[in-house]
């Protein structure tokens, strides 16, 4: 296999630690929405089914969530992260269900999608009072990508007192197409 000469390892870490849903359809999305918003190219990853929400008790297993907080925080601790980005996804209020976390249909099989929503934000408010858990020191910003009926693809923020970016504005819907 000839060798790519623009495609080097380097020595230096990211800073940033990616936590987000091992879900490859929003990969392409997921990169592009970390460049946009906070121009991050490398970036250290912890893809797990349920992406941020795998850090959560929620459901009948609280000792994976326990395990996942504990790999989350060698992670940060180990390569000196500075900012943790924790990523739900799952339908947008007027999606379909099949846009759903598969993790959370698995956590919680009986939910309606607007439960499902509501408790992927209860979880991240719960894992932003709970950071210095799984995320030592570093800074922690949440996102749920959302995804329309017509599959369109949004990152919303589930921190609404915090600022994000380079230009610090108030975080909102960010469509990323």
């Amino acid at each position: 296999m000839p060798t790519q000469p623009e495609l080097r390892w380097t020595p230096a870490r990211p800073n940033v630690l990616v936590v987000a849903c091992s879900d490859g359809r929003l990969q392409e999305a997921t990169d592009a929405f970390l460049e946009l918003e906070f121009k991050i190219k490398r970036y250290d990853r912890f893809y797990v089914p349920g992406g941020g929400g795998a850090l959560a008790p929620t459901g009948s297993d609280p000792i994976r969530a326990q395990q996942m907080c504990a790999e989350c925080k060698y992670l940060v601790d180990l390569h000196a992260v500075r900012r943790v980005i924790l990523l739900f996804h799952g339908p947008s209020a007027d999606g379909r269900i099949e846009a759903a976390c598969a993790d959370y249909r698995r956590k919680l099989p009986w939910a309606t999608l607007e439960e499902i929503r509501a408790r992927q934000e209860s979880d991240a408010i719960d894992l932003l009072g709970r950071r210095r858990e799984w995320a030592s020191e570093a800074g922690v910003l949440l996102f749920r990508c959302e995804v329309d009926a017509a599959g369109s693809l949004t990152f919303v923020n589930l921190d609404p007192d915090a600022t994000f970016g380079s230009d610090k504005r108030a975080r909102g819907p960010r469509q990323v197409v």
